[in-house]
């Protein structure tokens, strides 16, 4: 059913329509009304069950319990609350536990900001989970569905990462699949192991030197073959409802020479630039990486060989080159390709369409760049007195 709705709630309806058992959440801009819409649905009977914890933390742990008892399982959180989960993340990967969390994409702190960027998901890159990035409110929906047939088929924890406010606040048309179309697409869950007292055994024990690390192989070589898996998703998901899914998404790349490369809603203006471009005749195009973990190397290299390629970072590495430009300039690395590096656009700035078209112009001369996404903000007086 097509809904005029802000992201959060169509996000909350997408999950409460995936018929999760174990519900747990901790409120934190800008997911709270996801968190809230949840809770508003076990109130009235239309969830199994909403655990109100008192943190992050505590929210993970509780769907850590929920999944090795064999049930399906969701949450959302964001920016400081993801960080206070960082323990968690691992012990739920590492006990290959098919958890599907929300991650509402917001800068941390110090200083304090509730507005968006991605540093919270990309820090937390390495933590053993798949991840996903949305565009869009559509995309984010659809993307909430395909995390959990995923997470069930590989036994690996998925984020649906989308931007905070951009997306989560902002109020659009979605197409929200009911529970019978769902289920058309997404089987029962089926889990290999449980926790069950009449049939005792242990999880996430104790590893010596001499197991520790074949387990730590296992998940990094399934978090590669999941690759296959996400495209499968995206496939079926298509054949079902009509919108279908890749690893990346490709717009105007083939026979453009200048290509920008990103993640999440700022893809979108991007896009909007190249179409301006593209009328004037200049051959730019525009790529968005849906998935970060896996990262796809070799899809990327196919795609971007040759190009003048930029990255567009709204993530740090601080005191190092910034995340997503490292990782595409390994898997370019051989090849005939100039990678440029802009990073910024953090704490709420947005990366317009005529920003967007900057950095194509910069891109054309040929030359690799590295250089801060300045953007100028008008300052709200009230709110730097209220702050």
């Amino acid at each position: 059913m097509i809904k005029t709705t802000n992201g959060a709630t169509a996000l909350a309806e997408t999950a409460k329509n995936c018929e999760p058992e174990v519900v747990a959440g901790y409120p934190i801009t800008p997911t709270t009304h996801v968190v809230e819409e949840m809770n508003r649905y076990y109130a009235n009977g239309e969830t199994k069950s909403f655990i109100a914890v008192e943190s992050e933390f505590s929210a993970l742990s509780a769907l850590i319990g929920g999944a090795a008892a064999g049930a399906r399982t969701f949450t959302a959180t964001g920016s400081q609350g993801l960080l206070l989960m960082h323990e968690v993340l691992f012990c739920s990967s590492g006990m290959r536990l098919p958890i599907v969390m929300v991650v509402g994409n917001r800068s941390v702190s110090a200083p304090l900001s509730i507005w968006n960027d991605e540093q919270d998901s990309v820090s937390q890159r390495d933590t053993g989970w798949i991840q996903l990035y949305a565009k869009n409110n559509q995309e984010a929906s659809d993307a909430l569905i395909q995390a959990y047939f995923i997470a069930e088929k590989t036994f690996i924890p998925v984020m649906v990462c989308v931007d905070g406010h951009f997306l989560t606040h902002t109020t659009e048309q979605v197409d929200i699949p009911s529970k019978d179309e769902i289920k058309r697409f997404l089987p029962p869950f089926k889990p290999m192991v449980t926790l069950d007292p009449d049939q005792p055994l242990s999880m996430g024990v104790y590893a010596a030197p001499a197991y520790y690390q074949e387990f730590r192989m296992d998940l990094h070589s399934d978090l590669e073959k999941s690759a296959a898996v996400i495209s499968d998703a995206g496939k079926r998901f298509g054949q079902v409802f009509g919108r279908s899914y890749g690893l990346v998404e490709e717009y105007h790349v083939k026979d453009a020479k200048e290509v920008l490369v990103g993640l999440g809603s700022a893809m979108e203006n991007v896009k909007a630039a190249v179409d301006e471009m593209r009328k004037q005749g200049k051959k730019v195009g525009a790529l968005h990486v849906r998935v970060l973990r896996p990262f796809p190397r070799e899809e990327l290299r196919r795609i971007l060989s040759g190009k003048h390629v930029g990255v567009i970072d709204r993530a740090l590495s601080p005191g190092a080159q910034p995340p997503l430009f490292t990782e595409i300039v390994e898997a370019l690395q051989g090849t005939s390709s100039t990678v440029s590096s802009f990073f910024g656009a953090l704490g709420g700035r947005t990366l317009k369409i005529q920003e967007s078209k900057q950095l194509f112009e910069k891109m054309s001369k040929g030359k690799a760049l590295k250089e801060w996404i300045t953007v100028t903000v008008e300052k709200n007086e009230a709110e730097i007195e209220t702050c």
